[in-house]
């Protein structure tokens, strides 16, 4: 091991290093820092406590995955330049950067407009000016410019390091064992055809492993119904908030959470407003919590209510259908919550919320797992998976839902 490779020590993957002295200055800038302030699974630690683990603990856990898959292209002889691998490893570390507060929960709420995919790479072209250019291979990887398509790849992907970290260490922290995939095995049979990611045949029954536990952690994690109803309840707080600051309204809020607060639809353009950007870099999870918390005392009877039923975690009541509900249902359950809080039926409507949620685990022309055997053949893993019915991965599941505040005891 190189002596400047300094060591953390992951619970996850055990011992892990950082590979040179420019992706540790990456990890020190305070961009990267701020990740360790959002928690990587948002509100599911109301459901699963352990959840605890940050946005900056995935990252670098993504990182020793990008460094293993490096070396064990490299083994089977894929040329990967000392700047394409420093470029890889700071790309797939920075992957995340442009989060905001609850990671995905406040996404379209805090940067209307924007995705956090985007607000990632303006945090990387702000970096790259103090870099002297130093991350222009790093932002042409994540860009999907780079001529080697499969370092994109490792990045965004299928079987990118992105999934193959945050299955492992998402299901570590939840105690949800069917995450557990094997993805030491899965970076092991990683190889490339005509510049493109592919998996050794030998590796085939890693992958529908893997494929089944995302299936299994969407539902059982990332769309448990409780942390659906805990997001939809954060996000009409905050809509509320939003409506109080537009009639100027006082609110407490930290200088960072105020200015997107107060900020008018339509002003917000991080691409050419250096001030939102700065500002955005200065929220994290506390500048939420700490709001919240003091907004259970606001004068404004909706936002009073809401906070505090949050703050204490007495969440929305969630319905689940696979059929639409009924307007008769809703009505009569928005008319139950104007007699129990004496509202109007308009302000009924931060106490009730109703949408669908729909997934696919596995779609093949979005962007296919191939596998290839030792005759140098390539097929997508439908083909060569006879165990495995990729039909029903590929096959979008959707669920109707309506929350609603608990009117009752």
């Amino acid at each position: 091991m190189e002596q400047n490779r300094k060591i953390i020590n992951d619970p996850v993957f055990g011992f892990i290093s950082i590979p040179s002295g420019f992706i540790y200055q990456i990890l020190s800038h305070p961009y990267m820092q701020r990740l360790n302030r959002i928690k990587q699974l948002g509100l599911a630690s109301l459901v699963y406590p352990g959840a605890q683990h940050s946005r900056l603990h995935h990252s670098l856990g993504a990182m020793h995955l990008m460094d293993e898959a490096i070396k064990q292209l490299r083994l089977k002889g894929q040329h990967i330049s000392k700047e394409e691998e420093e470029a890889a490893l700071a790309c797939i570390l920075m992957h995340d950067i442009g989060h905001g507060p609850f990671s995905h929960s406040l996404e379209s709420t805090i940067m209307p407009g924007l995705t956090h995919e985007e607000i990632s790479l303006l945090l990387m072209q702000e970096m790259n000016k103090s870099l002297n250019g130093r991350l222009d291979t790093c932002i042409r990887i994540f860009k999907n410019e780079y001529p080697k398509k499969f370092l994109h790849q490792l990045v965004s992907g299928q079987l990118d390091m992105d999934r193959l970290d945050y299955l492992r260490r998402d299901s570590f922290f939840t105690g949800v064992t069917e995450g557990n995939i094997g993805s030491a095995r899965i970076i092991k049979m990683l190889n490339v055809h005509q510049d493109k990611l592919v998996i050794e045949a030998k590796g085939i029954y890693s992958i529908e492993t893997f494929l089944m536990a995302r299936r299994l952690m969407y539902w059982q994690v990332y769309l448990h119904k409780t942390c659906i109803a805990a997001e939809k309840m954060l996000l009409n707080i905050f809509r509320r908030a939003k409506e109080l600051a537009a009639e100027k309204k006082i609110l407490f809020a930290s200088p960072a959470l105020h200015y997107f607060l107060y900020l008018q639809t339509g002003e917000l353009d991080m691409r050419s407003n250096k001030i939102a950007l700065n500002h955005f870099i200065d929220i994290d999870d506390n500048d939420i919590w700490s709001a919240i918390k003091v907004w259970k005392n606001n004068p404004d009877k909706i936002l009073s209510i809401l906070s505090t039923a949050f703050i204490n975690r007495d969440l929305f009541k969630i319905e689940i259908s696979s059929q639409p509900f009924l307007e008769t249902k809703k009505e009569e359950i928005k008319k139950n919550i104007v007699e129990h809080l004496a509202i109007s039926k308009s302000e009924a409507d931060y106490f009730f919320y109703s949408d669908e949620i729909s997934t696919n685990m596995y779609n093949e022309a979005d962007d296919n797992i191939s596998i290839m055997y030792k005759n140098g053949q390539v097929v997508d893993i439908s083909e060569a998976s006879y165990m495995f019915n990729i039909e029903l991965l590929s096959k979008k599941i959707k669920k109707y839902y309506h929350c609603f505040l608990r009117y009752s005891k």
